[in-house]
């Protein structure tokens, strides 16, 4: 290993590896808490000014393309790279498979497992978000869980209403008719609940990021539609569904 002269408080003489988890997710800040005889640093994008806490090193921030992360892993030491980013992360996540093949580095994406219909789930399943935003025609209250990068798409349904989630306030929403709620996963079904008959949605727009699915659940209960945008092709290599198997790839390194 290049950084064996790194040792771990709790270890004698063990050497410690320097693993980079490409964060974001609440996976990754399970892994980085579970990783805690390593030299983990975790790199978020800096979408959010006050990201959850986050065990060991945090870098905030992009890289600047594939040379500029090859150059980042190169410098730092970085013996192992896991992309635990989000499912729809996709240019961060081919960046990471080509410059871990510069530096050949060893790479594993950490991918949660998509959602998957379930009885009563009225699912309208369309490929991007421009689909999505079609396929809106006849609604009149749509609860929009994409995530503020994911709004412009929307910005020419002039005939119907949003409710947007967030996780902070944006300085401008980019619709014509929109509710802004600020919260942080996971969400209770209970408070799901809520919020779809308060607000007298007709109709729920999300990502199949897979994960915490309350909102899926409050919608099949109260028999309201979603449209589900399908989440892009994972990157090429190998790739673990759970916090745990991706321990067990970094403990064997």
């Amino acid at each position: 290993h290049r950084g064996a002269d790194l040792q771990s408080p709790g270890r004698t003489g063990g050497a410690m590896s320097r693993i980079l988890i490409l964060g974001g997710t609440a996976e990754a800040r399970r892994l980085a808490d579970c990783l805690g005889d390593h030299a983990v640093i975790t790199s978020l994008a800096g979408r959010t000014r006050n990201p959850a806490q986050t065990a060991g090193e945090v870098r905030v921030g992009g890289f600047g393309g594939t040379d500029a992360l090859a150059a980042y892993l190169r410098e730092v030491g970085i013996e192992a790279v896991v992309d635990a980013t989000h499912p729809f992360a996709i240019q961060i996540s081919a960046n990471a498979v080509a410059a871990c093949m510069q530096e050949h580095i060893p790479r594993l994406a950490l991918v949660r497992p998509p959602w998957h219909a379930e009885l009563g789930d009225r699912w309208i399943e369309v490929a991007d978000a421009e689909a999505a935003a079609q396929a809106l025609d006849g609604y009149a209250k749509a609860f929009l869980a994409v995530g503020r990068q994911g709004l412009a798409p929307f910005g020419h349904c002039r005939d119907i209403a949003f409710v947007v989630r967030v996780v902070e306030l944006p300085e401008t929403v980019p619709l014509a008719h929109a509710t802004v709620v600020v919260g942080r996963g996971p969400f209770a079904l209970a408070a799901e609940r809520t919020l779809l008959a308060e607000h007298h949605i007709d109709v729920v727009v999300a990502k199949n990021a897979g994960g915490d699915r309350a909102k899926l659940d409050a919608a099949r209960e109260a028999n309201i539609p979603v449209i589900l945008i399908a989440r892009p092709p994972p990157p090429p290599g190998p790739a673990v569904r759970t916090v745990a198997e991706a321990v067990d790839w970094v403990r064997v390194l």
